[in-house]
């Protein structure tokens, strides 16, 4: 009975300190990406609020990836260095409790942890960014005037640097347009006044130009300019292609792709979504995804057989000691994970192996601290 209500005492005090440090942790993530993140998607687009606020719900699963593990290791070591720091696991231990007795509650919190870590690894955080991804395009369909914010340079559309002095609705001054050939300009237009015109089911969309000024310019076999041609209009229009901006949209990576399709792809070696048989590097960058996924499922068993230990060792009670000691081992664990996602496309290095290392070594590191603390 007694043993009962001290699991039920040390699973409390363990979860409870997680599941502060997951909500803390995860408001620091979110808010130090959120902007970057709108910024590398969708650039200065003003956005209705349901917009962000799916944008920021699509973000969330991004940082449980990595604070739940990170507040799990710093729970263990705060509350096991309490427990320490009183003698309360002395007290225990005299009474002829083993360690891992003791410590049931915990690896059953981590084994349930880690089960959580593994859906989101696996099937949500995929999913939310291949969601994410997708909502630059859903907003210029919906809304294409908005791409068009005063003083900026729109560089979204595939093709074309737009850059805007002023707009009202769909009403732009002082455009100017640079038409891209690959990373050559081919085409300049400067019109003082624009139009904007869309039309529902079609995703195209057309600029009136009214008062424009047209560079065409012609360019050698090696690059160089060969001439420029000056043409004025009254009035002339551009057409904008958001069906080449959706191609770039929906353009799926591996990090993107279900972890079924990516199964697939290890299995017939074929590219899921084109069909196309896969080159070396593109097959490793698969397989590293999906050792990723598998491996970074299991950092919550892995910090709770090396944070009791470690927690025991520091023997304080000071929040920051176990705070440091948290961020030490879960950086040193990371670093692992950013070698191989730097190696992702190179086979050669086995950056798929190099996945599964931090666990290997921090299982090892954590099973030989823990027996040394049982022997004790």
């Amino acid at each position: 009975m007694f043993l009962r209500i001290f699991d039920r005492y040390l699973g409390k005090q363990v979860l409870s300190a997680t599941l502060m440090g997951v909500m803390l942790l995860s408001g620091i993530f979110v808010l130090g990406n959120l902007f970057k993140e709108m910024e590398k998607l969708l650039g200065d687009t003003q956005l209705p609020i349901s917009v962000v606020a799916e944008f920021l719900a699509l973000i969330i699963p991004f940082s449980l990836i990595f604070t739940i593990p990170w507040a799990f290791l710093t729970g263990i070591l705060l509350i096991f260095g309490r427990l320490s720091a009183d003698n309360e696991l002395v007290s225990m231990r005299m009474t002829g409790w083993s360690m891992p007795r003791i410590c049931a509650s915990v690896f059953a919190l981590s084994i349930a942890f880690a089960g959580i870590c593994f859906w989101v690894n696996v099937e949500l955080a995929p999913a939310a960014k291949n969601r994410m991804k997708m909502l630059f395009y859903e907003v210029a369909l919906e809304n294409p005037e908005s791409l068009f914010q005063e003083g900026r340079v729109l560089e979204k559309v595939p093709g074309f640097r737009i850059y805007t002095g002023a707009r009202k609705d769909r009403e732009m001054k002082d455009l100017e347009i640079i038409e891209l050939e690959g990373t050559i300009a081919k085409r300049v237009v400067r019109a003082r006044r624009a139009l904007l015109e869309s039309q529902k089911g079609v995703m195209d969309f057309t600029l009136h130009l009214f008062d424009a000024e047209i560079e065409s310019i012609t360019h050698t076999p090696d690059k160089k300019v060969d001439k420029i041609e000056f043409l004025k209009a009254a009035e002339t229009a551009l057409t904008f292609p958001l069906s080449r901006l959706k191609e770039a949209s929906v353009k799926v990576n591996a990090s993107m792709k279900s972890t079924a399709q990516l199964w697939q792809e290890l299995s017939d070696g074929k590219d899921a979504v084109t069909s196309r048989v896969m080159e070396p590097r593109h097959f490793s960058l698969s397989r590293t995804e999906l050792s990723k996924r598998y491996s970074f499922s299991l950092a919550c068993f892995t910090f709770a057989l090396v944070g009791i230990p470690l927690g025991v060792t520091a023997q304080r009670r000071e929040t920051s000691t176990g705070f440091a000691l948290s961020l030490v081992t879960a950086v040193a664990y990371i670093a692992f994970i950013i070698l191989a996602d730097t190696l992702n496309d190179k086979p050669g290095y086995y950056p798929h192996l190099i996945m599964w290392l931090p666990n290997v070594l921090f299982l090892g590191i954590g099973g030989w601290l823990f027996y040394r603390l049982s022997r004790r």
